[in-house]
C-alpha cells in the first residue's frame, strides 16, 4: 500500500515511506503501568488523509487502520495467508458469484452490530465516484462499479448492483468477470466494514473514527501524537496483550532511533541507515531485521512527453542498468536491502508469483552499456534529471544522492542527476496526487495481500488507484484481466508474469531493492515482531 507511492498497502504500497521523528515529547516508554494495563510508545508519520479504510492507501495510514478494524479476512502475521476473521464462510460455484456469511457476535466499539450491510454500504460508499476514495479501483470488479464510478461523467446509480443483502449476515457479490482469489483480497483494509454514524454523521466519524478492531482511538494530535487503547469489549481471538499504543509523531527517523536509545520510546520501525553498522550493540540484541513485502523503486512521470516519448523505454532501461544496486544495498543499507531482479517481492515465493532474474541485464548494473544506451534514448531530458523523495525519514536522501552519483559517474557529469527532498511525506504525497512532478521519483510498495497481482494492478493496470505515474499498456491490461479470471491457480500466476513480462519490457518503473523490516525495541516491552508487511504486530506486545 499501501505504497510509498502500498505500497499496497505501498507503497504503497504500498506508497514505502516509513516517517518518523519526534515532535511529541519524551515520553512513556511502557506508560500507563505494566503487563496488560502498560502503553506501548512508537514511532509514527502523520497519515496523507483521514482515515476512511477507502481512501488510505499509505503506510501509516494502514497502520491505524489494521488496530481499530477487522475485515472478513485478516492476514495471518506470521505467514500473511489470508484467513477468515469477520467471515463464517464465503463460497463459489464458479469464481464470479460469491456467498458471503458473516459471523455473529461482532459489534463495532459503540455497540452497534457488525452485519452484512456493515459490509456492502461501506463497499457502495468505496466505490462510488462522489466520494472521491483512492481505493475505489479495488471495488472495480464487481457487477454495477461502472455505474457508481464512471470514467467520465456523473455516476449513474448510487449503488452496485452486483451487491444484494440477503439477510441480516449473509449478501451475495457478483463480479464483472472470474475472479478465482477475489477472496483472498479481503483482508485489505479498503474491504472494511462501517458503522451507521458514518454515514450519518461522517464530520464527526472522521474526527474520532469508530471500528471494530482491537483498539480504539482515544485521541489523535496531528503533528504530535495518536492515541490508541485496548477496547476491551473485543469480540476476536487476536485480543491485545497490552493496554494501549501511542503512536508518536516523528520527522526523521534520526531523531527516533535517539528517543528509543534515551529511553523515551518504546519501539521504532525504521531503523536509520547510518545507524545499522551500531544497532545491534545500542539495543543489546532488541532489533528486528526480517525479509517483508516490499520493494523499491523508482517511478516515472508518464503524462510528461519528456519521459514518455518513443525513446522512453531505452532511457529508463539506461537509467536502470547505471545504478549499482549492490553497493548500495551492501554500503549503505548493511545488506538490509536485497538487489531487485524482478517487480515483485521473494516473500511471495514461486506459489505466490515471484520469479526471480526476471529483470535480467537490464536489472545489472553496466556502466558503457547504460550510457550508451540513455544516448540512444535521447539522453536526459533537457540534460538533466531530478529525482523527488520525502525529506522527513534521512534513509531516502542518503540512498537517492547515492543513485544519482551512479548515474552521473556513468553520464560524466556530476550535475545531471540531483536529488529534490520535498519536506514531508503528505507533502510528497500530494505532490504525486496532483501531478506536479515532472521527473523520476521514488517510490515502492508494501504489499496489501500476498499475491503477485498486488504488486502488479494497483501500479501499472492503466487508471488504477497506486498508478501515479499513469503508466499504461493494453497489452498489460488485457494479460491481467485474463489472469484474474484464470481459475486455475498455476495458470493465473502465469499469466501474472507475463503481464510482468510487460512491465519489464516497457521498464514501467525501475526495481532498486527488497527491503527487509527493520525494528528495534527497548527493554521494557517483550514479544516484538514485524509481520509479512513489515508492521510492527502491536497488539501481541507485551508491556513489562
Amino acid at each position: 500500500m499501501r505504497g510509498a507511492t502500498h505500497a499496497k498497502w505501498a507503497a504503497c504500497a504500498v506508497a514505502v515511506a516509513l516517517a518518523a521523528t519526534a515532535c511529541g515529547g519524551g515520553g512513556g516508554s511502557g506508560g500507563g503501568g505494566g503487563g496488560a494495563n502498560g502503553v506501548v510508545s512508537a514511532s509514527w508519520g502523520d497519515p496523507q488523509n483521514p482515515l476512511e479504510p477507502a481512501n488510505t492507501t499509505e503506510v501509516q495510514g494502514g497502520k491505524v487502520l489494521d488496530l481499530i478494524f477487522r475485515g472478513l479476512k485478516r492476514y495471518n502475521p506470521k505467514t500473511a495467508k489470508a484467513e477468515n476473521a469477520l467471515a463464517q464462510s464465503i463460497t463459489t460455484k464458479d469464481a464470479r458469484n460469491f456467498t458471503v456469511t458473516v459471523k455473529n457476535g461482532w459489534t463495532f466499539s459503540n455497540g452497534e452490530k457488525v452485519t452484512a450491510k456493515s459490509f456492502v454500504n461501506a463497499w457502495n460508499y468505496g466505490a462510488n465516484l462522489k466520494n472521491n476514495q483512492l481505493n475505489s479501483s479495488f471495488f472495480q470488479y464487481i457487477d454495477g462499479y461502472t455505474q457508481v464510478h464512471p470514467n467520465s461523467g456523473q455516476p449513474k446509480a448510487a449503488t452496485m448492483s452486483g451487491l444484494k443483502v440477503t439477510g441480516p449476515q449473509t449478501f451475495t457479490v457478483r463480479l464483472s468477470q472470474k475472479f478465482s482469489t477475489w477472496p483472498d483480497t479481503l483482508g485489505y483494509a479498503a474491504f472494511a466494514p462501517l458503522p451507521t454514524t458514518f454515514f450519518k454523521n461522517h464530520a464527526a466519524w472522521l474526527a474520532k473514527p469508530i471500528g471494530n478492531g482491537p483498539y480504539t482511538i482515544q485521541n489523535y494530535a496531528k503533528g504530535s501524537q495518536m492515541s490508541l487503547r485496548t477496547w476491551k469489549g473485543y469480540p476476536g481471538p487476536d485480543k491485545a496483550a497490552n493496554g494501549g499504543v501511542d503512536l508518536k509523531v516523528y520527522t526523521d527517523n534520526n531523531t527516533a532511533y535517539t528517543d528509543l536509545t534515551a529511553g523515551n520510546l518504546d519501539l521504532v520501525d525504521d531503523i536509520p541507515s547510518s545507524q545499522l553498522k551500531n544497532v545491534q550493540a545500542d539495543l543489546s540484541g532488541r532489533y528486528i531485521n526480517t525479509p517483508a513485502g516490499i520493494i523499491q523503486t523508482l517511478a516515472f512521470p508518464f503524462y510528461d512527453k519528456a519521459w514518455s516519448g518513443a525513446n522512453g523505454v531505452k532511457l529508463r532501461t539506461g537509467l536502470s542498468m547505471a545504478i549499482n544496486r549492490k553497493q548500495i544495498t551492501s554500503t549503505i543499507f548493511e545488506n538490509t536491502r536485497t538487489p531487485a531482479t524482478d517487480w515483485t517481492s521473494p516473500v511471495l515465493g514461486a506459489a505466490g508469483g515471484y520469479k526471480a532474474g526476471l529483470c535480467g541485464a537490464r536489472c545489472d548494473f553496466d556502466a558503457a552499456a547504460a550510457k550508451k544506451m540513455i544516448q540512444s534514448g535521447g539522453g536526459l531530458p533537457g540534460g538533466r534529471m531530478t529525482i523527488s523523495y520525502n525529506a522527513d525519514t534521512g534513509s531516502h536522501k542518503v540512498w537517492v544522492d547515492a543513485v544519482c552519483n551512479n548515474i552521473n559517474n556513468v553520464l560524466g557529469n556530476d550535475r545531471a542527476c540531483v536529488g529534490k527532498p520535498v519536506g514531508t511525506f503528505a507533502d510528497f504525497r500530494n505532490q504525486i496526487g496532483q501531478r506536479k512532478l515532472t521527473s523520476p521519483f521514488r517510490a515502492g510498495w508494501q504489499m496489501d495481500y500476498p499475491l503477485i497481482q498486488d504488486f502488479l494492478q494497483p501500479l501499472y493496470f492503466t487508471n488504477a488507484s497506486s498508478n501515479d505515474g499513469r503508466f499504461t499498456s493494453p497489452q498489460f491490461d488485457k494479460l491481467i484481466n485474463q489472469a484474474n479470471s484464470e481459475t486455475n491457480r498455476p495458470k493465473s500466476i502465469a499469466l501474472f508474469q507475463q503481464a510482468e513480462g510487460v512491465v519489464r519490457d516497457q521498464m514501467a518503473a525501475i526495481p532498486l531493492w527488497y527491503q527487509n523490516g527493520s525494528a528495534g525495541y527497548s527493554d521494557s516491552i517483550t514479544h516484538v515482531a514485524l509481520n509479512p508487511f513489515s508492521v510492527p504486530v502491536y497488539n501481541e506486545i507485551t508491556v513489562k
